[in-house]
């Protein structure tokens, strides 16, 4: 097998929890803006709330103001709807600041592999601003190859389509047949980079996917101790 030069990772669900995290974040949000005033029942209003990301997407950027549309006029009870829905928004932020963390071992391994002569970038889908701030938040970014990060949103490419992957190995100078490719879903990080001749890596620390129809990975690993192993082992990768 050739030389691996670099290892492209997705942000979500793949270096930290991401859905269980909103999923807190949002629960508190909901209990933020019942005590600023807002009345009903903390698990009706949750249930209302998912209901405006899924139809508005995640990215969305006033779900809170969606919500209390939906509501009956009596559930704000005179209180002004936009302390109520800053209540929410700086709950949602205070969850980030206390909880949003990577999986156990990844900076040590994003270290290691940059000692190693492996170049470490991030090929995710999302907001620029959203995928960046979690980047800094999660304290990789010291560990990434400045030259190595793709947003889809910077790019003007969104996954499952294979020309974000193909920017990014060309902006980066790596053949595709001496690069990795991580993330959790299959038919987003598994399918397009195989498509290019990449190598893919299954990350299965959320079991959140199953593999459907979409083309069996390379690999498959549970946490970062597995996908270590898997690289000193099987990728010939001079970690510790």
């Amino acid at each position: 097998m050739a030389r691996l030069d670099a290892i492209f990772f997705d942000i979500d669900d793949t270096l930290c929890a991401t859905t269980a995290f909103a999923q807190r974040a949002r629960r508190n949000a909901v209990r933020a803006m019942l005590s600023a005033g807002l009345h009903g029942d903390e698990e009706s209003i949750f249930r209302e709330l998912e209901e405006v990301i899924a139809e508005f997407s995640s990215n969305y950027e006033h779900h809170f103001d969606k919500l209390l549309l939906r509501l009956p006029e009596s559930a704000l009870a005179g209180h002004n709807p936009a302390l109520v829905v800053a209540a929410g928004v700086a709950a949602y932020h205070d969850t980030k600041f206390r909880e949003l963390s990577p999986f156990p071992g990844v900076a040590e391994l994003f270290a290691d592999l940059r000692r190693a002569g492996v170049k470490v970038g991030i090929i995710t889908h999302g907001l620029t601003v959203k995928q960046a701030e979690k980047l800094v938040r999660l304290g990789l970014v010291p560990h990434l190859d400045p030259s190595a990060i793709f947003i889809s949103d910077q790019i003007g490419v969104a996954k499952p389509n294979p020309k974000l992957y193909q920017t990014a190995l060309e902006k980066v100078g790596v053949p595709a047949g001496r690069s990795l490719y991580v993330g959790d879903n299959p038919r987003n990080d598994v399918a397009p980079p195989r498509k290019l001749g990449m190598l893919t890596c299954w990350a299965r620390m959320v079991r959140r996917h199953e593999l459907g129809d979409a083309p069996a990975p390379d690999f498959e690993v549970a946490s970062f101790a597995e996908l270590r192993t898997l690289l000193r082992e099987r990728l010939d990768v001079p970690l510790p």
